[in-house]
């Protein structure tokens, strides 16, 4: 499914695939409201940091609590709504918020499917990949788990593991390493 914030400002550009529970909110399991999401220390400062590098940026998130019956694909696109106003609000913005509210075992019939949109499947990277001007060579997923990972790996790009405190300490250490490089 599409995220709800979307367009072209076209030049090809490097983007920043982020998964979102465990890297822009903690992960409490299951969020789907905005009095559920606290922001992982540093999220919003980090995406300012890629907007102002000129990256795209794009949320990439599996949300198998729709297939599970614990909420409606219309409370993930309100509090992807509800996330992108928070952003703005500290100048910072994301580009595409991406969803795949499906699972194997899910009990509702109609999520209930494999999909190569559901990480670590590469389905939501390559379809912001084909619908943006994204530079490949230069792009890259930072994400809290092992799917995240290997959904970057599957979509020829590197990944790198958020294991925590702070997104924008991460972001600055990853820069420093020489593993990410942001230029504009």
């Amino acid at each position: 499914m599409s995220g709800q914030i979307d367009g072209n400002p076209g030049g090809i550009r490097q983007a920043v695939f982020l998964d979102r529970d465990g890297v822009l909110n903690i992960d409490h399991g299951y969020v789907h409201r905005p009095d559920q999401i606290e922001w992982i220390p540093g999220a919003k400062a980090a995406v300012k940091r890629f907007n102002d590098a000129g990256c795209l940026v794009f949320v990439v998130t599996n949300q198998a609590g729709v297939a599970r019956g614990y909420f409606a694909e219309e409370q993930v696109q309100a509090l992807h709504r509800w996330m992108a106003e928070e952003l703005e609000a500290f100048g910072a913005h994301v580009d595409a918020f991406e969803y795949c509210p499906d699972h194997p075992d899910g009990v509702v019939e109609r999520y209930r499917r494999v999909c190569e949109r559901r990480k670590p499947g590469p389905g939501m990277l390559l379809d912001c990949m084909a619908r943006w001007p994204v530079d490949k060579e230069r792009s890259f997923l930072i994400g809290d788990k092992a799917d995240d990972v290997a959904a970057a790996a599957a979509a020829g790009i590197p990944g790198h593991l958020f294991c925590g405190p702070d997104l924008l300490a991460f972001t600055e250490e990853l820069l420093a390493s020489g593993r990410i490089r942001l230029e504009q």
